[in-house]
């Protein structure tokens, strides 16, 4: 007995698909926007219900990132290259996760997710240690916020394997309730207060590269960031240790399996002058120069490759079915 229109997302959350929808919705007389899909859909229902001055009620439909608890919207150019952000004042009114919903997704957006969400605690805790680190606010990080992201990767690794195996049966489960949690709340709230480092920084960075972009999903970049940021960072056993969980739930650890190769100078390039563009890769304890990227990215390949040979690359093989 609610009346109410829809509009469809095209896909991208550029400034123009936003503004094209503000202008198909502005004379409806909403009383709240309802944003229903994935993580660009649910960015774009900020921004679209920020302009039209109404209240927000997110309904994720994939696990695959932690836009929907946050008060910020990534944007892109309509060709899909990162191209900035937008902020806030409030979070989104309600947000309503059916794990049903979710998990009837391809098994390969839970485990984007998990991605997304294991950079959580890693870039907050370097934006915690860092007396220099702000968030993407501009404030310090909170130690409730580093707390959500270390409760994130503890869950990710305790649950993350087994919360692919219940997907794959169909069945809801325990262990993939907490990973939708991870990957929705704790990683939303987490990143948002804790802080951004070289791992987002890199994710975005891929987004340059055409031919990432299109056939990967943003967490998938994440991981691959995630594994630079702590190789750049010296912490070669962590590195290892995030390396062979990403493999056991079929995360690309190395460049080949973002369809990229180490000799590819160019390319290299391109992605290197992306990430030294985002503001919050300077939240590193040190003095982050293009060389240190560079090896960052080579020594995360090297050691991808190496636990990928080791391990086997089956689960990644699996997604891609």
């Amino acid at each position: 007995g609610i009346s109410h229109v829809f509009s469809h997302f095209d896909g991208e959350c550029s400034l123009p698909e936003i503004e094209k929808q503000v202008a198909a919705l502005q004379g409806e007389g909403l009383g709240c926007l309802l944003a229903i899909g994935g993580g660009k859909c649910v960015d774009a229902g900020k921004a679209v219900a920020w302009r039209l001055g109404v209240p927000l009620v997110v309904v994720p439909t994939l696990a695959s990132n932690d836009a929907p608890c946050s008060a910020v919207s990534v944007l892109y150019t309509e060709d899909g290259v990162s191209s900035g952000g937008e902020f806030y004042p409030t979070n989104p009114d309600i947000v309503v996760v059916d794990t049903a919903i979710v998990a009837a997704a391809h098994e390969r957006y839970l485990v984007a997710g998990m991605g997304d969400a294991m950079a959580t605690w890693y870039e907050a805790r370097v934006c915690l240690e860092n007396p220099k680190a702000v968030t993407t606010t501009g404030c310090r990080p909170t130690v409730g916020s580093a707390a959500m992201g270390e409760a994130c990767a503890r869950t990710l690794f305790a649950d993350g394997v087994a919360a692919c195996e219940a997907v794959r049966a169909s069945r809801i489960d325990e262990e993939l309730e907490r990973v939708v949690e991870a990957n929705t709340l704790l990683s939303g709230v987490g990143f948002e207060s804790g802080g951004l480092a070289a791992a987002h920084a890199l994710a975005q960075a891929y987004t340059a590269l055409p031919a990432v972009h299109a056939n990967y999903l943003h967490g998938e970049m994440v991981a691959m960031g995630t594994l630079t940021q702590l190789v750049m960072e010296g912490r070669q056993d962590e590195a290892e240790a995030v390396g062979r969980f990403f493999v056991s739930v079929g995360l690309p650890v190395h460049l080949g399996q973002v369809d990229m190769a180490p000799g590819e100078v160019d390319r290299l390039a391109t992605l290197i002058e992306a990430a030294l563009a985002f503001p919050f890769i300077h939240n590193l304890p040190v003095k982050v120069t293009a060389d240190l990227v560079r090896e960052g990215i080579l020594g995360a390949d090297t050691l991808g490759r190496q636990l990928a040979d080791t391990l086997g690359d089956d689960a990644y093989r699996r997604l891609r079915e």
